[in-house]
């Protein structure tokens, strides 16, 4: 149990560093939409820690975007080295862990999702107010 703690502590040290390296540090104009850290899984040696990212402000939906969210994966798979340098100097732990780049699509899912709801809740809405002017109508007659 106190591995596991120790794991999410290291987890977290990780995931606000990488943050801040990330929007300070990175440049490259491929670094489209903001990229962020939704979450961090630290092997239990704490040889790897997988990075999963969300990249806000593009859609699921569109092919163009999944190869645009391809392209930020590979910049930041490409910059692991750089990152885990840093990182390294940053956190002063004797393991730094190596950098492993996801995409998570479930946040940009759960917006699909949203707005999805939100297209279908719409016209109910204009039915009901339609119905109740017309109601208001035929009672002023």
């Amino acid at each position: 149990m106190a591995g596991s703690q120790r794991l999410k502590r290291m987890g977290d040290q990780v995931q606000r560093e990488l943050s801040d390296l990330i929007r300070s540090e990175l440049k490259d104009p491929r670094l489209g939409g903001l990229v962020t850290i939704s979450g961090i899984k630290v092997s239990p040696d704490m040889g790897y820690a997988d990075v999963y990212v969300t990249v806000m402000g593009r859609e699921l939906s569109n092919d163009q975007n999944a190869q645009a969210h391809k392209d930020t994966l590979d910049v930041l798979n490409g910059a692991a080295g750089f990152l885990r340098q840093e990182l390294g100097r940053r956190i002063k732990t004797r393991i730094t862990p190596r950098l492993r780049f996801h995409y998570d699509n479930v946040t940009a899912h759960g917006n699909y999702m949203m707005d999805l709801i939100a297209k279908a809740v719409r016209p109910d809405e204009s039915t009901d107010e339609s119905t109740d002017s017309s109601e208001v109508n035929n009672t002023d007659k």
